[in-house]
């Protein structure tokens, strides 16, 4: 049996109180926090800066998962690495030479995470799958939380699993947008490994529970 990676997302933080939210992570049973970086430009939302990861990153006691929702994301590697990213993510969609910026990110220090729109199919990842160690699948379209999950990304999570299957890569499959306890199994039932969960989390009242239920669902590998 295997377990998810669980990787709350702060962008559904109170951020009035963010030092006791990322307290409350690290007592928890979580793995990650994941950090969504936007700039009103890749997508219509503005979150955070430098600044606040590095806030962050002071209290954090868990790996800083950053997803960078911003053009031209190759400027800003080591920028992130030395606020505290510890796995920094960039948008196929916004990455021209997206080789290079993968391996840029490694040669920073960090894990290379490659993110992926609703309407993107995951074939074209196929050329750099053994070079990335993180493919995040958004669930919904980027720019803000508490949206409804996409059907379709069921149908995308087992089409990149037989992917990273067949290439022989070892690369992590992240959903990131609509996990809960309505789609949260059957992710992981199609080949998911980590599970971003922001408003599903922050938004209960017992978020530590909430993370431990997702933490313990479970499938059989072998069996699945």
């Amino acid at each position: 049996m295997q377990h998810p990676i669980i990787a709350p997302s702060v962008l559904s933080a109170d951020f009035a109180n963010l030092q006791k939210e990322i307290e409350m992570v690290n007592s928890s049973e979580a793995d990650w926090i994941h950090v969504d970086i936007m700039d009103g430009v890749f997508v219509p939302n503005i979150s955070i800066g430098f600044p606040v990861v590095k806030a962050i990153k002071k209290y954090a006691t868990k790996i800083l998962d950053v997803h960078l929702m911003i053009v031209n994301p190759e400027r800003y590697i080591e920028e992130f690495k030395n606020a505290g990213a510890g796995i920094l993510s960039v948008h196929i969609e916004a990455s021209n030479h997206l080789h290079r910026t993968i391996h840029a990110i490694k040669e920073a220090g960090m894990k290379a995470g490659v993110a992926v729109n609703p309407h993107t199919s995951v074939q074209l990842l196929k050329d750099v799958i053994k070079d990335i160690d993180v493919v995040c699948l958004m669930g919904v379209n980027p720019g803000f939380g508490g949206q409804k999950f996409i059907q379709n990304t069921f149908t995308k999570c087992t089409e990149l699993k037989e992917l990273i299957t067949s290439q022989k890569s070892s690369c992590l499959i992240e959903i990131d947008g609509g996990v809960n306890d309505k789609t949260a199994l059957q992710l992981l039932k199609c080949g998911a490994d980590v599970l971003v969960a922001g408003n599903y989390v922050f938004s209960s009242s017992d978020p530590k529970r909430i993370i431990s239920e997702l933490k313990s669902l479970s499938v059989d590998t072998q069996n699945a």
